[in-house]
């Protein structure tokens, strides 16, 4: 483990102090939980970018997709519990 300095205004020092009191944790801890919360976002973030990314350039490749209308019927179907055919992808047209 190594040690990084972090400067915080006084204000929200006082504010974290606050908030790790009532979280029943020390200011310490409450700073690592916040730190790790927000890494593993970011991380999310990037994945699901990436997934979007990597679709896109399937459909830019393909020239194929689902309109949303179907996929949303789809879904909704399936959230229901209904059975649902699965849609087909097919050529964008311009």
């Amino acid at each position: 483990m190594s040690t990084t300095t972090i400067r915080l205004p006084d204000d929200l020092k006082s504010r974290v102090g606050v908030a790790a009191k009532r979280a029943g944790t020390t200011a310490h801890g409450f700073i690592l939980e916040a730190i790790a919360e927000k890494t593993e976002r970011a991380e999310h973030r990037a994945e699901f970018d990436a997934m979007a990314e990597d679709r896109y350039a399937g459909i830019v490749a393909t020239g194929k997709t689902i309109p949303w209308e179907e996929m949303r019927a789809y879904l909704e179907a399936r959230m229901a519990g209904k059975a649902a055919e699965r849609p087909v992808t097919r050529k964008l047209t311009p």
